[in-house]
């Protein structure tokens, strides 16, 4: 750094170049961070709300499994055999040898 004639300091392009540099640095680094923090909570909102579409679809899984199992018991298709007119007759039965 040397002084001009009138006893201000003289930079030189290099230094002028690191200052603004700096200056721009840190007058641009807390725009950057809330920018990223927004970005980060919006992540968060979303997989919050995509586990909750994962609890309620399972609990419909298992409602519809429950369904199946109450359906597919021996005692409603015994039911349902016998609606339809249908009847287990062992007589009827052949074995071929």
């Amino acid at each position: 750094m040397r002084k001009n004639k009138k006893g201000k300091p003289k930079y030189s392009k290099f230094e002028k170049l690191l200052y603004t540099l700096a200056i721009f640095l840190v007058s641009v680094s807390p725009l950057i961070i809330v920018f990223g923090k927004s970005t980060l909570s919006e992540v968060n909102y979303e997989v919050e709300k995509i586990k909750n579409e994962i609890k309620s679809q399972e609990k419909q899984n298992e409602s519809l499994e429950m369904k199946i199992n109450e359906l597919a018991s021996l005692e409603n298709i015994q039911k349902v055999i016998e609606d339809e007119g249908l009847a287990y007759n062992n007589d009827n039965i052949k074995n071929i040898d």
